[in-house]
């Protein structure tokens, strides 16, 4: 055990938090989020534990498709202040000992962007080849499609040149052509503008999309993983601790390869997709088989890379990797109206009012999500149980407005409530009259206290994010039993997924003489006999981090 590598390669026990600088705070009053709101709440953020923060974009856009239809790369959103806002709440979040990560959308841009307006300019134009085009569309157009609500092909036609250019996502978004050198020297550029003002890395948007060649005439001179990991060779080049968090939703072998198929040269980390479709469904069966029979699907990562667990993220929670039966099981049990799923695939809620409320219940899903191997990811709210507001369309639903306080507005913005850049939730149950920051920092048995003092464990056992872990056998199907060895560390994290209280046993096999288990969340500690036994229970959706001590 080296407790170094836990500063070396910081991204594997991290807190991460995802936020829309658009949402969180208001801070000059004119309805809107901006970076001067989100720096007077750093402070709210390092007292909650978090150490690394996920922009989502922030730079100037169209604003069709909430900030990713990027308009220029190399500034920031006027809505949300200047580049020397930006700066000092940068340098604020340092300060408190928080690093800051940032989307990097480069696998399209808006058709707003200075580069697509030159590039359908004239089929002669310098910037024609920075996009795909076609003279007509090739097969399979509509197969596939991201967005299939609103879009029935993957090719849009140009009328002033009389081309097709290729959109994966929206009409409005045209993908850019990493075929084209002068493409992949671009991103390079932007990738090394943001690490010279001070990130610590990027969380890249729709990988697979970005290195596909399909459709695309050209040959690349480069195989598109060789791309990434020259990507992933100047971001090392240019800031050595820097990381790259990669959106892959495909099966474990295929986004394996996104890390370097074993050589760990490409993404340091991966959103976990497969993991949080089977704890969905986990949940909804208060059955532990099928997170067994995925965790022993993961596969085995490179030394420094690691996985990023979540609840909910700023999407849909799509559900696509379960089989229809296990998705129209998720759907009738946690969004059985039309209108609370989305393309036929995913959920546009978050987990609370899912679970109707259940403290209980809700508290074991975080503390399992934390337990599981790789780092935690927060989107903003969760730690204090916000709900989505349905009211706003698509993905966009579980994008509400932060609620801080029960003033008006939920004291996000002290504008008139008619100019808020979004609805504020108004159900009396979930608004901010009753779910707050303020009202839950006052509260010693509120969900932000108990996820607080979460965060703090999880930050003290970094076995979880270093060591060897294995599952426990244990004869009750609701039980999930973890164990992490790192060096001399050892700990064991339980889990009941059911509402029924449980007890049983668990054998940790040879441990030093006259150890116990001493209850990190809670106050008991327990002895083992000399065999490695211990005699164990969990009340109903409950839950015990466990360290082994001697």
């Amino acid at each position: 055990m080296d407790i170094s590598q836990t500063s070396d390669a910081w991204w594997k026990n991290a807190i991460f938090y995802c936020l829309d600088v658009e949402t969180f705070r208001d801070g000059n009053g004119d309805g809107t989020g901006d970076f001067q709101g989100l720096t007077d709440r750093i402070d709210y953020l390092a007292g909650l534990g978090v150490t690394c923060i996920w922009l989502m974009p922030f730079y100037p856009t169209a604003n069709r498709d909430d900030g990713y239809d990027i308009t220029d790369y190399y500034a920031v959103d006027p809505r949300y202040g200047s580049l020397g806002d930006f700066v000092e709440f940068l340098r604020t979040a340092q300060d408190r000992g928080i690093r800051v990560i940032a989307d990097l959308v480069v696998n399209h841009t808006s058709a707003e962007h200075p580069w697509f307006k030159a590039s359908r300019s004239s089929k002669d134009s310098p910037y024609r080849d920075w996009y795909v085009w076609r003279d007509s569309v090739p097969e399979g157009a509509s197969e596939g499609l991201v967005f299939p609500d609103k879009e029935n092909s993957k090719w849009e036609l140009d009328r002033a040149t009389r081309q097709y250019y290729l959109h994966r996502f929206y009409k409005h978004q045209p993908d850019l052509n990493v075929v084209n050198p002068a493409v992949r020297d671009e991103i390079r550029k932007i990738v090394g503008f943001w690490l010279e003002l001070g990130l610590s890395g990027f969380r890249v948007d729709a990988v697979p999309f970005l290195l596909e060649t399909e459709g695309i005439v050209q040959p690349m001179e480069v195989e598109p993983h060789d791309w990434l990991r020259n990507l992933r060779g100047f971001l090392g080049r240019r800031r050595g601790d820097a990381v790259l968090l990669g959106e892959v939703n495909l099966d474990y072998e295929g986004v394996r390869t996104f890390y370097g198929d074993g050589s760990g040269d490409e993404l340091h980390m991966c959103l976990n997709f497969n993991l949080n479709q089977a704890f969905a469904l986990a949940l909804v069966r208060q059955d532990a088989g099928g997170l067994i029979h995925n965790l022993r699907a993961m596969p085995t990562l490179p030394k420094d890379a690691a996985w990023a667990n979540f609840v909910r993220n700023h999407d849909e929670w799509s559900l696509d990797k379960l089989t229809e039966a296990e998705r129209q099981e998720v759907f009738r049990a946690f969004g059985p109206k039309p209108d609370m799923q989305l393309f036929g695939r995913g959920l546009r809620r978050r987990l609370p009012t899912m679970l109707d409320g259940d403290q209980a219940r809700l508290r074991m899903a975080y503390s399992l999500m934390f337990a599981l191997p790789g780092a935690p990811v927060l989107f903003y709210g969760e730690e204090i149980g916000m709900a989505e507001n349905l009211e706003i369309e698509g993905r966009m639903s579980v994008r509400s407005l932060m609620q801080w306080s029960d003033q008006p507005n939920g004291g996000f913005s002290e504008a008139a409530a008619e100019t808020l850049c979004r609805p504020l939730l108004k159900a009396k149950k979930w608004g901010p009259s009753s779910i707050s920051v303020r009202a839950q920092e006052r509260d010693p048995d509120s969900l932000l206290a108990w996820m607080e003092r979460l965060i703090r464990r999880r930050r003290e056992m970094p076995e979880i994010a270093f060591g060897e872990w294995s599952l426990l056998p244990v004869a009750d199907p609701a039980v999930l039993a973890l164990n992490y060895a790192w060096g001399d560390r050892r700990s064991i994290l339980l889990h009941n997924l059911s509402p029924d209280r449980k007890a049983f046993t668990v054998q940790l096999g040879q441990v030093p003489d006259r150890s116990v288990l001493v209850d990190r969340l809670g106050s008991e500690d327990i002895a083992l006999q000399k065999d490695g036994t211990a005699a164990l229970s969990l009340d109903g959706f409950g839950c015990r981090w466990l360290s082994v001590l001697s």
